[in-house]
């Protein structure tokens, strides 16, 4: 990989993980750089999901793609933002 498509997928990345702090209701106490990692994460699965049934090749944008890889940065944020927020709470 290069220079450039690293650059691409960190901004990429960050871009869905984004999202997917947007798709979750509240306030997710997550760095910056975590949201990076899930939304890196998330574009590769989301991207692998819509290949495997057929949906990233198409004319034009590319929704179906850009859903999967929300709705897996939004489950990402969602779980990383439960569990760091269940490590400071007392019962």
């Amino acid at each position: 990989m290069t220079v450039t498509g690293i650059v691409v997928a960190l901004i990429v990345g960050l871009i869905i993980g984004a999202l997917g702090r947007l798709v979750v209701p509240g306030k997710q106490n997550i760095p910056l750089w975590l949201t990076l990692v899930i939304g890196v994460v998330a574009a590769l699965l989301g991207t692998a999901l819509a290949r495997a049934i057929g949906v990233a090749d198409t004319n034009g944008f590319d929704w179906w793609e850009l859903i999967f890889q929300v709705a897996f940065a939004a489950i990402g944020v969602a779980i990383v933002a439960g569990v760091g927020g269940r490590r400071g709470h007392r019962v």
